[in-house]
């Protein structure tokens, strides 16, 4: 877009320029119309005015290309500087991925440790349920085989 705003400053300047150099070249000049009816006088001024009207074209002519060597040079500073910011901004944005990134995974191992966690306790709480079992079992045998040796021990 920029590219093509400067090519159609440059062919409206090519024009302009075109312009004022045909109307200062001596052929333009001879196309004044000379009029031998009127005074030397009149003639002198149309002449003078056509000077004036070309050496004001040539002066807003410089001054146009003064003015878009002055800013093209800004023009491309401002593109470089908006390319940074965004360059930045992008990276900015690429970094606060990355960290959101980084907690998910964060989040995930802790969830999936404490989820081990949960399961080694469960599977501790049922080994030690499984002897408390044993040992009640264990204890009513004794009680069984005890109470029997009493009974034989009556009955006899």
């Amino acid at each position: 877009m920029l590219n093509r705003l400067l090519m159609v400053k440059a062919w409206l300047l090519l024009i302009v320029l075109a312009k004022a150099l045909w109307i200062n070249s001596p052929a333009y000049a001879q196309m004044i119309p000379t009029n031998p009816q009127l005074p030397e006088s009149f003639q002198e001024r149309m002449r003078r005015q056509q000077e004036e009207r070309n050496q004001r074209t040539q002066e807003q002519l410089n001054e146009t290309l003064l003015r878009q060597q002055f800013q093209q040079p800004q023009l491309q500073q401002q593109l470089r500087l908006q390319q940074q910011e965004f360059t930045q901004q992008r990276q900015e944005l690429i970094r606060q991925q990355q960290l959101r990134i980084r907690q998910q995974e964060t989040r995930l191992q802790q969830q999936e440790f404490t989820r081990q966690q949960q399961l080694r306790i469960q599977q501790q709480q049922l080994r030690q349920d499984q002897q408390i079992r044993q040992q009640q079992d264990l204890r009513l045998q004794e009680q069984i085989r005890q109470q029997q040796l009493r009974q034989q021990k009556n009955n006899l």
